[in-house]
């Protein structure tokens, strides 16, 4: 499955998305504009921010009003109330607190800061606000696939990804909030190695390899590139599957 060489390319001058947006159309313009048709199996990347921003999940701090535990939450973390009652509203649990850090597990299942209420890279015109993840990312991206698709005439992967910190390593990486079109998830077990031993546990988590790619070109700050096109993969004929199948398993976290 692995490739031997693999291109990413930041797709260039794309503008700031506004709620209510056509996303699909700003990437199908924003890819014929850089002269990159896309072609069966390769995948657009796109940051989750422009795709909240389409689907207009932003909050104003000032219509919120905190709960006491947001109260409370917000006097051990030495956040905004405000703030943690949104990412309340957001969190199934509140897993570990303390001075600047609050880590949930989101109502999609995915273990993270501040349930990805995020205040980088959006504009507070009229008033601080927030914004939120995509309602269903595996859902944003299955519409993305099909307009695309429609479009080019081809057969593409999509990902939305996203900047998460990990248990026991520093820094943030990209990980895969959504996927559609190809493999999120790659069983190994059986495959020989390199001396024909077969893997007993192995599985590559393949649409999280992938968005981590895209963010090396892609940025964290300021760069403006929010999607990326990746040429070269190959899954073979492994089914499609999302990005929920990721999602590890509560009773199998170590980490819980």
């Amino acid at each position: 499955m692995a490739a031997s060489r693999v291109a990413l390319i930041a797709l260039p001058d794309i503008p700031l998305v506004e709620p209510g947006d056509d996303l699909a159309a700003i990437l199908i313009e924003a890819l014929e504009r850089a002269g990159d048709r896309p072609r069966d199996r390769d995948v657009l990347v796109v940051a989750q921010k422009i795709v909240s921003k389409a689907e207009g999940r932003y909050r104003r701090l000032a219509e919120v009003t905190p709960s006491a535990r947001a109260r409370e939450i917000g006097r051990q973390s030495h956040k905004d109330p405000r703030l943690i009652e949104v990412i309340l509203s957001e969190s199934r649990e509140v897993l570990r607190c303390k001075r600047d850090i609050v880590i949930t597990e989101h109502r999609l299942g995915f273990v993270m800061a501040n349930a990805g209420v995020d205040q980088s890279n959006i504009d507070h015109v009229g008033g601080e606000r927030v914004l939120l993840l995509p309602t269903d990312p595996d859902a944003s991206c299955r519409e993305l696939k099909r307009r695309l698709d429609a479009h080019f005439g081809v057969s593409v992967g999509v990902v939305i990804n996203d900047s998460f910190g990990r248990a026991w390593r520093n820094g943030v990486v990209g990980v895969a909030l959504g996927a559609a079109g190809l493999p999120s998830l790659v069983d190994m077990v059986g495959e020989p190695d390199l001396f024909g031993r077969k893997l007993r546990v192995t599985q590559i988590a393949l649409a999280d390899e992938i968005a981590a790619a895209a963010s090396l070109v892609m940025g964290q700050a300021g760069e403006r590139r929010p999607a990326v096109l990746v040429q070269g993969l190959d899954w073979g004929d492994r089914a499609a599957a999302p990005a929920s199948a990721l999602l590890r398993p509560k009773e199998l976290d170590l980490f819980r």
